[in-house]
C-alpha cells in the first residue's frame, strides 16, 4: 500500500534532568528514525528547557523540541511508537499540516487550531497501548 507524502510537525517533551549531551543524543536519535524510514527534515527545532504547567511524570521541566518533516504517513505510527517506548520522551504531539497552514507559516502568522489536523497523542492516564 501507497502512502501520501504530507508535511508534519511533531513537538517532543524530553526529560529536563538529562545533561546536554543526552538531550543531544535523543535528539538526533530521532531524527535519524524518520529518515531511515522515508522522512525528508524540513526544519529541527530546539525550544530549550522550560518549566511545565504542571508536573508530567513527576517531572516540573522538559526540554521541548519541534520536529518538521516531509513523509508517507504511516511513519506517524511508527515514531510515535518509539516515542512511547523511550523513556526519556515525558510528552508528544504529532500534527499534519495541511496547505491552509504552510501558507500561513511561510507568511509567519500563527496558524489557527482550526486549521490543525492532530494525528495522534500519547495515551491517556489508564489507557493501554
Amino acid at each position: 500500500m501507497q502512502y501520501q507524502t504530507r508535511i508534519y510537525e511533531s513537538v517532543i517533551i524530553i526529560n529536563a534532568t538529562l545533561e546536554d549531551a543526552q538531550v543531544e543524543t535523543e535528539i538526533e536519535k530521532i531524527k535519524d528514525f524518520i529518515l531511515k524510514n522515508g522522512g525528508e527534515m524540513r526544519a529541527l527545532e530546539k525550544w530549550g528547557r522550560r518549566r511545565l504547567a504542571y508536573a508530567i511524570k513527576k517531572k516540573n521541566n522538559g526540554f521541548y523540541v519541534l520536529y518538521e518533516f516531509k513523509a508517507p504517513g504511516d511513519i506517524v505510527a511508527k515514531l510515535e511508537r518509539q516515542y512511547l517506548l523511550n523513556e526519556n520522551v515525558i510528552r508528544f504531539m504529532t500534527i499534519e499540516l495541511n496547505k491552509k497552514a504552510l501558507k500561513a507559516k511561510e507568511v509567519g502568522q500563527k496558524t489557527p487550531i482550526s486549521d490543525v489536523v492532530v494525528t495522534a497523542e500519547e495515551p491517556s492516564k489508564g489507557a493501554t497501548v
